[in-house]
């Protein structure tokens, strides 16, 4: 395995440009199977993920080439229903694929993708919305069966009790342009990547209303027809070097970003001292003069404080005076972060879903263990505001999610270097184990 050893202490400067979107490039991937013609996708990160789902959609048969840095082409000529496991286990985002397989062939048949290290996060959204449109769901043997023989516009709410499903509205969208009739989707999420995604439906010629809200209306088609659409930037991404820029107090600018995208975290981190200004072409972070203020923030469904920044503004949050707190309200047990960063000496205490971080002065190097893929980027961003060496393992997580991380980083100031795991210290690996 590989790992990052992060010498900390320098303040990031100068300009870093944003990718595009994994989480709205997966269910790209997935809508291209909704018709035969070419699709072609641009701004499309290079990740681990990505390529996990063209060798999916490869199996399943459509033709998925990739065409240069950022492109890939993708043509669904002739498809079969069922997913291997072999290649499903390996992404959770691949239950995505149940709604364009059921809405182009009326049949599907998808290996639960298992659990996660999140927490739970079960696919029942999805399969309510599936039946609710009139297909018949069997769970068998660890597999999700779809009969969708019997397709039909409804009126459907596919919210849950903890809110909207980002993969389960995208799935319920997808079915619903194939399906005859109108269909009202009650409950959406509203999140950017999924506005990207009915965007690309529309080019495609799906009958779609109410793009960016929590319903969405869908006349059904019969046919859609091939694209050329380019992926949104990746607010998460963006977000993460806005937090990389404060945690070491420099001054960067996010090249490609769209502040617009970035919802309640904006607000919380000029309320917490770090200035975010938007300009033509970037989006400009810099710690404002009277430095760091106290973090409150609760994770929520967009637009609130994402998930996915709150392991990576933990990471802040231990190095800004005073008392912050920040409850998890999306995976109430996803903190497997917090022991690793008190390892580098920060103050934290758990209570239920919430982090009472006590800032400290500095953080100090030390080995840690990545958990999943935004506790990397916490670790490493932690790593940068230490002093001495941190070493941190397991950062195939990263490379899920992160395109170019290390290199970016690096090309503005920081020090961040790829190793193997023969390379950590002899005392790292007894402090690790102990």
């Amino acid at each position: 395995m590989e790992v990052f050893r992060i010498q900390g202490g320098s303040s990031l400067s100068g300009k870093v440009q944003v990718s595009g979107s994994k989480n709205a490039s997966l269910p790209l991937f997935a809508a291209c199977l909704l018709t035969s013609e070419e699709c072609i996708l641009e701004n499309v990160p290079d990740l681990s993920d990505i390529r996990f789902m063209g060798e999916i959609l490869s199996a399943l048969g459509a033709n998925v080439e990739k065409l240069g840095s950022g492109k890939w082409k993708i043509q669904a000529s002739s498809i079969m229903p069922r997913a291997p496991y072999g290649l499903v286990r390996k992404m959770r985002a691949s239950v995505c694929l149940l709604g364009p397989l059921v809405a182009r062939l009326r049949r599907a048949e998808i290996p639960m993708p298992g659990g996660c290290v999140i927490g739970n996060r079960p696919i029942d959204l999805h399969i309510r919305a599936l039946r609710g449109l009139g297909a018949e769901v069997e769970l068998s043997g660890g597999t999700v069966k779809v009969n969708g023989r019997h397709l039909k516009g409804n009126s459907i709410f596919i919210g849950g009790r903890h809110g909207s499903t980002v993969t389960g509205t995208a799935n319920a969208v997808m079915t619903a342009c194939l399906s005859p009739g109108h269909t009202v989707l009650e409950g959406c999420a509203c999140e950017p990547e999924i506005t990207d995604l009915c965007r690309m439906l529309t080019s495609m010629g799906a009958q779609i209303s109410g793009i960016g809200s929590h319903t969405l209306e869908i006349d059904g088609v019969k046919n859609l027809s091939g694209t050329h659409y380019t992926v949104i930037p990746d607010r998460i991404e963006a977000a993460t070097y806005a937090l990389a820029a404060a945690i070491t107090g420099g001054e960067v600018s996010i090249l490609g970003a769209n502040c617009r995208h970035l919802g309640a975290f904006a607000n919380l981190m000029n309320e917490s001292g770090v200035e975010l200004s938007e300009s033509e072409k970037a989006l400009k972070v810099a710690l404002s003069k009277d430095g760091l203020r106290p973090i409150e923030a609760i994770t929520l469904p967009y637009p609130g404080f994402p998930t996915d920044l709150q392991a990576q503004t933990c990471a802040l949050a231990c190095i800004t005076d005073g008392l912050s707190i920040l409850t998890e309200r999306v995976y109430p047990s996803r903190f497997m972060h917090l022991p690793e960063l008190m390892r580098m000496g920060a103050s934290i205490s758990l209570e239920g879903s919430s982090a009472i971080i006590r800032g400290v002065k500095r953080l100090n190097g030390a080995p840690v263990m990545a958990s999943d893929l935004r506790a990397s980027a916490a670790l490493i961003l932690a790593g940068l505001a230490a002093k001495g060496e941190t070493w941190v393992q397991r950062v195939y997580h990263l490379d899920r999610g992160y395109d170019s991380f290390e290199s970016k980083l690096n090309s503005m100031g920081a020090s961040v270097e790829r190793l193997t795991e023969e390379d950590l210290p002899k005392s790292f690996l007894q402090a690790t184990d102990n």
